[in-house]
């Protein structure tokens, strides 16, 4: 995939547990526009762990070593790491994976607080994230569980962390980024996106989508997206069986933007 004249920063993050492999895929982005390579050691997906790649690779650190050394040294450009606390409750490591990757010449350490064996269940623990911010000199991005600006302003100020990564706290909510922002500025909420902007950043989401991954995969990829933008919609279910079943782009996006073209209606009429 090439990345050059795409809108920068490009960072592309790649995933594996072969050394020479990754500093392959390194230097093949880096040579196709990537202003930034992230290597994924936080992942604890399955089909990831399985191969030994992900979170999988914080129970080898001898391994992390050689990965995250390889792949410094072949790029010209910042490498950065995505990790968890470690393997399991008992086996936290990530203070010691924290100073393999400074050491190694990673430029950026983010940290989700949950282990490899807590995939997403349970909650975020940040002492260990804490930890690891007296032990680092390198920039550190607190993440996990952060779902609201308040949530953000008690992580940072927990942590000591140099900045925040948001994930699934985003999904059908791109508006999280700038609430956070402008919280952490001036301590004061934003007023939520109004029902025509919902509207508007959805749809451009959508042909996004469809231009991305073609007109058989788009609408199915898009079916996802579009549950995590109705989540707290009360008519939801209402609307999800005929959404889902749409396999056209265009009838799909057409339904979406009569449903919410409605809904604005009713709430002026209301």
């Amino acid at each position: 995939m090439d990345h050059r004249g795409e809108p920068g920063p490009i960072i592309v993050q790649i995933a594996g547990a072969d050394p020479a492999q990754l500093a392959e895929a390194a230097q093949f982005n880096a040579e196709h526009g990537a202003d930034i390579i992230d290597i994924n050691m936080g992942c604890p997906a399955k089909k990831v762990c399985n191969v030994a790649a992900g979170s999988a690779l914080l129970s080898d650190e001898p391994l992390v070593s050689r990965i995250l050394t390889t792949v410094v040294n072949a790029v010209d450009i910042p490498v950065t790491l995505k990790t968890r606390t470690g393997p399991s409750a008992d086996t936290r490591n990530a203070v010691r994976i924290a100073q393999l990757a400074e050491d190694s010449g990673i430029q950026m350490f983010a940290l989700h607080g949950r282990t490899r064996d807590q995939l997403y269940k349970g909650h975020a623990e940040y002492d260990t994230i804490a930890s690891v911010r007296r032990a680092i000199d390198i920039p550190l991005v607190a993440n996990g569980d952060i779902d609201s600006p308040e949530r953000a302003r008690q992580v940072l100020d927990h942590t000591g962390a140099d900045g925040l990564m948001i994930g699934r706290a985003a999904q059908g909510n791109p508006w999280i980024f700038r609430e956070v922002a402008h919280f952490l500025e001036t301590g004061k909420h934003l007023a939520p996106p109004n029902p025509d902007e919902v509207r508007l950043t959805l749809l451009e989401h959508l042909t996004a989508l469809y231009e991305f991954y073609g007109e058989v995969m788009g609408p199915r990829i898009a079916r996802k997206h579009i549950g995590w933008y109705f989540k707290t919609r009360s008519d939801f279910k209402r609307h999800k069986k005929t959404l889902f079943a749409i396999e056209c782009p265009q009838q799909q996006y057409n339904a979406i933007d009569a449903i919410l073209r409605n809904t604005q209606h009713e709430e002026l009429a209301a």
